[in-house]
């Protein structure tokens, strides 16, 4: 019997079954706000980050699958600390305090770095846990890169880090995705950062700035466990894939019925199998035609697969948020939450979609659970 956890706008909600029969077993949070939930298959904790507006973000672990819940640790700015304004604010605008908004990104490290966790934050910050989150330090190296004053929001008000990809094969390479501030890797487990990304391309800006590296939008950032040079982007404008760890990217053109989209989730066992859920576009967030479709490619994105089977085909606004799309070990096994409430899972590979429920919270994030409790 599997397990999915669900991150939403009003609480933790976890689903177990097979085929379909799935049953809500557990809500934690109840009416609070969770925008991210980790299943560390290293330790068999389970981790939820909630933004609870004035009362600020917290960070909660569980270690027998969510029955009960201990507060730990939270990402904390330095003192200090600034964000460069938006780069359409009027000119001379001020420099912004830098405090947390949102852990908008919640990774586990290397299987052989026991408590270590990454957090991708809102304004932008990187952040390291080396005690399974009960405390965390800044990634200095990466907060003081020049480029940094570059980055600017992109959806939300400020800059933020949401895609971290440790590299299976040595966990000291890890690979980033920000929102607006392009892709980044690191060879040295944080000491020092390269920008990559030659290749991308954001449409939404002045011809001469559409290859600029620092301000790429990059939507959701994926890599393939079984050969982690393999992968992924959704970016603002389009689906680009990359074969060379994220070094050079390939936009693929023509994908039909749009390439716009937030998820993107890639099979564990082949890199040239990925998923999609596409929209119309940026200022119009509902599916083409208003009809629901998972897009998945299984050649590296020479063509594409239309799944519709078991999604609305009518009157739907459903929209799947960045970490709203997941799939298990087996490749085989998917699911994904919307933007209003819809759960869908499949069993094979997306061939028909089977719908949990559509009466449920927004949907930040779903994930499979990975441990072993």
């Amino acid at each position: 019997m599997a397990r999915l956890h669900l991150a939403t706008h009003k609480g933790l909600i976890t689903y177990e079954g097979s085929d379909t029969d799935w049953r809500l077993t557990n809500v934690a949070f109840l009416g609070h706000n969770v925008t991210i939930v980790l299943s560390d298959p290293r330790s068999g904790m389970l981790f939820a980050a909630l933004a609870l507006g004035h009362f600020g973000v917290k960070l909660h672990r569980s270690s027998d699958g969510g029955k009960t819940w201990d507060e730990c640790g939270v990402p904390v700015y330095p003192e200090g600390a600034t964000i460069a304004p938006h780069p359409m604010a009027e000119p001379g605008a001020p420099l912004k305090p830098a405090a947390l908004s949102e852990i908008w990104a919640l990774e586990p490290g290397g299987t052989d770095q026991p408590g270590q966790l990454w957090a991708g934050t809102i304004p932008g910050g990187l952040f390291k846990s080396l005690d399974n989150g009960a405390t965390w330090e800044l990634v200095e190296s990466l907060w003081n890169a020049p480029e940094r004053e570059k980055w600017f929001g992109g959806g939300k008000d400020d800059a933020g880090i949401h895609s971290v990809c440790v590299d299976p094969r040595n966990s000291r390479h890890v690979t980033m995705g920000v929102s607006c501030g392009g892709v980044w890797e690191t060879q040295d487990n944080g000491d020092s950062w390269e920008l990559l990304g030659e290749g991308l391309r954001a449409d939404f800006m002045p011809p001469d700035l559409q290859g600029d590296k620092t301000i790429q939008d990059v939507h959701r950032l994926v890599s393939c466990p079984s050969d982690p040079d393999k992968m992924w982007i959704q970016h603002h404008n389009g689906i680009f894939r990359s074969t060379d760890a994220a070094r050079t990217w390939t936009e693929l053109q023509d994908v039909q019925p749009s390439s716009f989209g937030f998820a993107v989730c890639v099979d564990p066992n082949n890199g040239d199998r990925a998923w999609f859920v596409p929209g119309v576009k940026d200022e119009c967030r509902v599916p083409v035609d208003q009809k629901l479709t998972v897009l998945r490619t299984d050649d590296g994105g020479q063509t594409f697969i239309s799944q519709r089977s078991g999604l609305p085909q009518q009157d739907c606004f459903d929209i799947v948020f960045r970490h709203g799309l997941d799939i298990d070990s087996t490749g085989r096994k998917l699911a994904f939450g919307s933007s209003t409430g819809g759960l869908w899972i499949t069993e094979n590979a997306g061939d028909h979609w089977h719908c949990v429920s559509n009466t449920l919270p927004q949907i930040y994030c779903v994930q499979w659970d990975r441990t072993e409790v």
